[in-house]
Formats: structure tokens, sequence, C-alpha cells
């Protein structure tokens, strides 16, 4: 079995959001380096991650020699400092880093950094509050992730007034137009490519569509 090569990840910005990036990041056995100005958030990662720094990420030469420009991809998490997130970005593209996210808290913001090529901008509070948000209208909705081009991939828990149903008789195509990716029955798979399995009760549904569609259907139980 080919296993994926880990990666080399730069996270600038160790506060709730950066630290637990990086944490997840060296979690799945990634080489991490962690850098920022405040001392004490470097220091408390220090046995987690495999490098931190103590930099400002507007100091071009110290990102140098932090390692940065050397990472696969690097994410600004630099928080309540838009010139620094801004300047961060700009030295960060300077030392031929190919890859970049960045965190932004507006709309100009956004704007700004995706004009200096930054690769992928995050809005993580709005972000969580839209999946909160999703999960507090339907209870069934346990979690959802964006997929591009208007379509969500959606983990529905199954209640009891599907329990007893096969998955082809929920007629998830036609009525619906979502379609069911996969069903976890604790840690088992129960549905995988064509079958047609009964539904228990608190079964998991992967289900994939619109938000409008998925809405439909969500609120149909």
């Amino acid at each position: 079995m080919t296993m994926n090569k880990p990666k080399t990840f730069g996270v600038i910005g160790l506060g709730t959001f950066g630290s637990t990036v990086a944490a997840e990041l060296a979690r799945f056995d990634n080489y991490v380096i962690g850098v920022d100005i405040d001392q004490n958030r470097a220091q408390s990662l220090a046995d987690t991650l495999r490098e931190t720094v103590i930099a400002d990420g507007r100091d071009e030469k110290a990102l140098r020699e932090a390692g940065i420009g050397q990472c696969d991809v690097v994410l600004i998490a630099i928080s309540n400092n838009l010139e620094a997130n801004i300047i961060c970005a700009m030295n960060v593209k300077l030392i031929g880093v190919d890859h970049i996210w960045a965190k932004a808290d507006t709309r100009t913001h956004h704007r700004i950094l995706s004009r200096l090529g930054v690769e992928r901008v995050i809005h993580p509070e709005r972000l969580m509050g839209q999946r909160v948000a999703q999960m507090l209208h339907n209870p069934s909705v346990r979690d959802y992730v964006s997929i591009g081009n208007g379509f969500y991939a959606v983990t529905m828990v199954v209640p009891e007034s599907l329990s007893g149903k096969t998955l082809s008789s929920l007629d998830l195509g036609t009525q619906f137009d979502v379609r069911c990716l996969e069903i976890m029955r604790g840690s088992d798979l129960i549905k995988d490519g064509d079958s047609d399995p009964v539904l228990d009760e608190d079964d998991r549904m992967l289900v994939l569509g619109t938000r409008s569609d998925l809405r439909r259907f969500s609120e149909s139980f």
C-alpha cells in the first residue's frame, strides 16, 4: 500500500485557529513549522510541532531563516492585525512559496489577499457559523462541507421515521435530486457502490447535493 509522503507546512500565527491547524497537521505526521511573534504561543507548541520559531511575519529575513521558503504550503493565520497579515502574505510570496492559504476577516481583506496571489482565502468564523446554523436548524445534520460549484456534502443521521426503509425507497435522485455516497453504521460501512441497504435509526448518511435540495430532503423527515 502506497502512503502519501508527508508534507512540510508553515503556520504563521499561532492563536486559537493557527495553533489548532498546526497541531492537527502534526498529528497527521507532517513536518510543521510554527511561527509567532509571541514567545508564549510559540513555546506552547514546542513539544507538538517539529519546529517553532519566534518571529514577526512582517520580517522577510526572519521567515527565510525559519525555513518558510522550503515549505510545500504556508497558512497565514495572523489575527487582529490586518497590516501584519497582508505584509506576511507578500513576504511569503516573495520568498518563493507557491501554495499559500490565508485567513481573512472581511471581503476587502479577501480581495487584497487574492490579488497578492494567495491560493486560498478562508473565513473560519464564517464557515463555523454556517455549520453551526445548519446543525441548529436541523438536528439530523451533523456536519457539512462545501465542495465547490454550489454542491455540499452533508452527514445526516437517519431518524426513526426512516428506520426500516430501503435506501432506494427514498427516491433521492428524482424526488430530491441528491445522492447518497455512503452509509455508516457505527464503524461499519454498510453502503458501498450499488448496494441497497435497509436503514436503521442513527445510521449516518453522507449525502451530496445543492444546498436547496439538501434542505428539502432534510426537512422531509
